[in-house]
């Protein structure tokens, strides 16, 4: 279980203020989930998506807005989601001028949490556009056999190369099986998640054996990407690698961390069926 953050409002009850208030928003160091596993020499994005966004215009009019927070995989912190939506809540009876001022005030403050440049895409809901599909690539549960599962806390062992797995292929497997745990609350986690790489070829029952073992591991959603793309990484040393996972939503915000050997975005951001 990775190390649970001290001080959050996490499992708390809160109080919701609708008044701009930036303190709301609360770090938590990555160093608490890197730290055990043991790698941080990747590239990646967070994106955060946030559905409830609303402000008043200058005339008292109400906005509604949706958009996404790209936060790099180098910044030294997170920003706890619970405490991201009591800070977007805040802006609810905050006048706010326009659409890119809310995405400013967003970037600053957002940015300032985690320690690092961020990116803000924000439009009105009368012009947000976001793609909904499958996430692309080999679905591994279309295919079991006959593969029995027993173990449910992230075991790197289960991972393997193919039989005869010789030459360099370069494929993307995908899975919707994955579940994690919050490590405040417990809260189950649910997501789809990909594997693209270029290498020796994975044994595809095997990943699929090792994504579901994530089932009862408590880890943020950024900590069990980064722990999958270092196991795959050290195991089976494919030429390169990236582990995008898609978790369904939680309080109006849903999560897609991204980690990979050679790009700091995947190659198109998606919003998958559950999100």
């Amino acid at each position: 279980m990775s190390a649970a953050p001290q001080n959050t409002l996490l499992g708390k009850t809160t109080d919701y203020v609708d008044t701009y208030n930036p303190g709301l928003l609360t770090p938590i160091p990555r160093s608490l989930g890197r730290d055990s596993v043991g790698m941080s020499d990747f590239r990646g994005t967070d994106i955060w998506r946030l559905y409830e966004i609303t402000w008043i215009n200058e005339r008292g009019i109400p906005q509604a807005a949706a958009g996404e927070i790209h936060v790099p995989a180098a910044s030294p912190f997170i920003v706890e989601s619970k405490s991201l939506k009591l800070y977007i809540g805040s802006l609810t009876q905050t006048v706010i001028a326009s659409p890119e001022a809310a995405a400013e005030l967003i970037r600053r403050d957002v940015g300032a949490c985690v320690g690092a440049g961020i990116g803000v895409h924000l439009s009105l809901l009368s012009d947000w556009k976001s793609k909904v599909a499958p996430m692309p690539g080999i679905l591994l549960e279309e295919d079991p056999g006959d593969l029995v599962c027993t173990v449910y806390e992230p075991d790197a062992s289960l991972l393997r190369h193919a039989d005869g797995a010789g030459e360099t292929i370069e494929e993307t497997l995908v899975s919707n099986l994955l579940r994690s745990r919050c490590p405040v609350t417990g809260q189950p986690d649910h997501a789809s998640v990909s594997v693209k790489y270029r290498g020796r070829a994975i044994d595809r029952r095997a990943l699929l054996a090792y994504i579901i073992s994530y089932r009862r591991h408590q880890g943020f959603h950024e900590q069990c990407v980064e722990q999958m793309y270092a196991d795959i990484m050290n195991r089976l040393h494919p030429e390169s690698l990236s582990v995008f996972a898609c978790f369904t939503r939680r309080g109006g915000i849903d999560i897609s961390p991204f980690r990979s050997s050679d790009a700091d975005m995947p190659a198109e951001v998606i919003r998958t069926l559950r999100q």
